[in-house]
């Protein structure tokens, strides 16, 4: 008779939580996309270890407002554009959907800017790798089945899971990185806000709330089945968050210590040299054009669908062109202006990348108040609407992206 193998008891419970892992994990490993890792390398080499406050605030802040887009999927099986057209009318829908589409395609923008980064770390040309990798993404996004190409650049990205060993090899000073996790910093300098804006925005982003709602909705999951999907989401969350946290650590004991400011890719591919020696550069522009491409694939689809979910547009690949003209169209424009723009010549990539996230920030604020009046909506919600805690938790995060914003404007008054 053979054998039971009986595992200890710790991998019975880790083989659970990966059983129960789904869209929240993903929806917050791809926020460690190409402008995040160019927001976290530039924060860490700039401003040493004085960020990792904010991501301990930022995790809290994007579990919360996570975990009410999943539960308003999971209790209305609509996604978020839906509800907002339902509840609001069509004036509000388009000023929504409009700052959904500027934000998303600022987001677009710099990821052709991480495939342009990455590709000149392999001595190639940007006029040949962007055109090249927006093509092939088209392709195989609008006539192959890309789960199979998906799952392939979710593997690269693994690549971001290096700052985590690097971070052992070399050593920081731990207790100045506590000290920065539990003491807020901050300085009146317009570079500094914009950083904070930046990783704010790289963390807490439009699309991902938009992408997690439809996710859950079309997964139908529902609230008798809620408490692993909310696990889901709150460790995703904290899980993305410190892979943020060991970049910053990482460029900042590296970069920072060496008086080294990140400028392009090849400044930020320094930070692993510990770890990596002389293929620093081929391991970062591996994780770098990973995450490029595995957004690229997500973000311009996303947003075609909830442009077109939200105003009743046919939508879905599917459908023919002529039978989704908006919805085809609208994602061709994405593509196209994205491309373009990052074929400017001489035109800045990383802080392309870097600006993107700011203005992420500064439109967010508007998608989180229409979530919030969602989620505390009984009609909609009924007793799933939300806790007084959720609600205090998700109003201080949308003040504080306000106040910084209101800063950033008055910084030249108040200097």
């Amino acid at each position: 008779m053979k054998k039971k193998i009986v595992w200890p008891l710790w991998i019975q419970k880790l083989l659970v939580i990966f059983t129960i892992l789904g869209p929240g994990l993903i929806t917050a490993s791809a926020d460690n996309d190409a402008p995040g890792i160019a927001t976290y390398s530039v924060a860490g080499s700039r401003y040493g270890y004085s960020f990792l406050w904010l991501i301990m605030v930022i995790t809290v802040g994007e579990v919360v407002v996570q975990e009410m887009a999943a539960r308003m999927g999971a209790v209305t099986g609509k996604g978020t554009a839906d509800l907002i057209r339902e509840r609001y009318g069509v004036k509000i829908t388009t000023f929504a959907m409009f700052t959904l589409f500027i934000a998303n395609l600022g987001t677009t923008v710099a990821q052709f800017a991480g495939v342009a980064a990455a590709g000149e770390l392999f001595g190639v040309s940007k006029y040949i790798s962007v055109p090249i990798a927006g093509l092939i993404m088209s392709l195989l996004i609008l006539k192959a089945n890309y789960k199979y190409v998906e799952k392939v650049l979710l593997f690269l990205t693994f690549a971001s899971l290096s700052y985590v060993v690097a971070v052992f090899v070399i050593k920081p000073d731990w207790a100045m990185v506590g000290q920065s996790l539990i003491r807020p910093s901050f300085q009146l300098d317009s570079d500094y806000i914009l950083s904070i804006l930046a990783v704010i925005g790289t963390t807490i982003t439009p699309w991902a709330i938009f992408y997690l709602q439809a996710s859950i909705a079309d997964k139908g999951v529902e609230m008798e089945n809620y408490g692993n999907t909310k696990i889901d989401v709150g460790f995703g969350a904290a899980w993305g968050n410190v892979i943020s946290a060991f970049i910053i650590i990482v460029t900042a004991a590296t970069l920072y210590s060496a008086g080294i400011v990140v400028e392009d890719a090849k400044d930020a591919a320094l930070a692993l040299e510990p770890l990596a020696g002389n293929w620093a550069g081929l391991l970062f522009a591996i994780g770098l054009l990973g995450a490029s491409l595995l957004a690229v694939s997500v973000l311009p689809l996303a947003t075609t669908y909830a442009i077109c979910e939200a105003f009743g547009f046919e939508r879905g690949l599917n459908r023919s062109p002529k039978e989704a003209p908006v919805f085809y169209g609208s994602f061709a424009f994405i593509m196209l202006v994205s491309l373009i723009f990052v074929l400017i010549p001489k035109i800045p990539l990383f802080p392309i990348m870097i600006l993107s996230q700011a203005m992420n920030a500064i439109l967010l604020p508007i998608l989180l108040i229409l979530i919030l009046k969602l989620a505390n909506d009984a009609n909609i919600m009924g007793k799933y609407r939300n806790s007084k805690l959720t609600n205090i938790l998700a109003y201080m995060i949308t003040g504080l992206i306000l106040v910084v914003t209101v800063i950033l404007m008055l910084e030249p008054i108040l200097t």
